[in-house]
């Protein structure tokens, strides 16, 4: 039995070999991406790692001592200093969730889709996202451009890329040789209330009224 495709009919053994292959793949990718996050947040990775070494070598009762302590020690860091928390922490991984599901994940796609990716000799070459400062109103992206390209071929797609990401404006500078700034706000930071202090009413003699 064979599968038929629009490009012929294609081997049940190519499609068991390809599904292998991506298996393979995807595994290196989820043990690539759990080792950077280990890295970036050893705070927890470091726990981890004894609490496992201490169920393996001492039982099980070690390893859950272990993850007690580990967890209590983190909340009372949380309560008693939130600030070097949100930073070290917090703020961490919400900049690399946000940059990933943002940007990364649909990057070619939307680099292409705004014209902004070149095709030479049957390959397609998407400009490279260099870093993303994420911030609260505007989003700040580092991209080199191709060879080929000019400042000019991006500053006539920023209505373009606005969309694209979802932002309300997009504004592109030339920050170095080959690197273009995207500056994508995202929120209107004015629409938001603001809480005025209370301010007394003064009369002429300096008395408040």
């Amino acid at each position: 039995m064979t599968t038929t495709t629009p490009n012929g009919p294609r081997d049940p053994f190519d499609l068991i070999g390809l599904a292998t292959l991506n298996l393979v793949w995807w595994t290196f990718v989820a043990v690539g991406v759990t080792a950077r996050w280990a890295v970036l947040f050893p705070m927890f990775s470091i726990p981890v790692l004894l609490a496992t070494a201490a169920g393996l070598f001492c039982g099980t009762v070690a390893g859950v001592v272990v993850v007690g302590v580990s967890i209590a020690g983190i909340i009372v860091w949380r309560l008693r200093r939130p600030e070097m928390f949100e930073r070290w922490v917090t703020r961490r991984a919400r900049v690399r969730f946000l940059t990933w599901f943002r940007y990364r994940r649909r990057w070619a796609r939307l680099m292409t889709a705004c014209h902004l990716s070149i095709d030479r000799n049957d390959r397609t070459f998407i400009p490279r996202l260099l870093s993303a400062d994420i911030g609260p109103v505007t989003d700040r992206v580092r991209v080199r451009m191709l060879d080929g390209h000019c400042p000019a071929d991006f500053e006539n797609r920023v209505s373009h890329l606005a969309h694209a990401f979802g932002a309300l404006d997009c504004r592109a500078t030339i920050t170095g040789p080959g690197i273009v700034e995207l500056a994508l706000r995202r929120s209107d930071s004015l629409a938001e209330t603001v809480i005025l202090p209370r301010v007394d009413h003064w009369t002429k003699g300096g008395q408040a009224a």
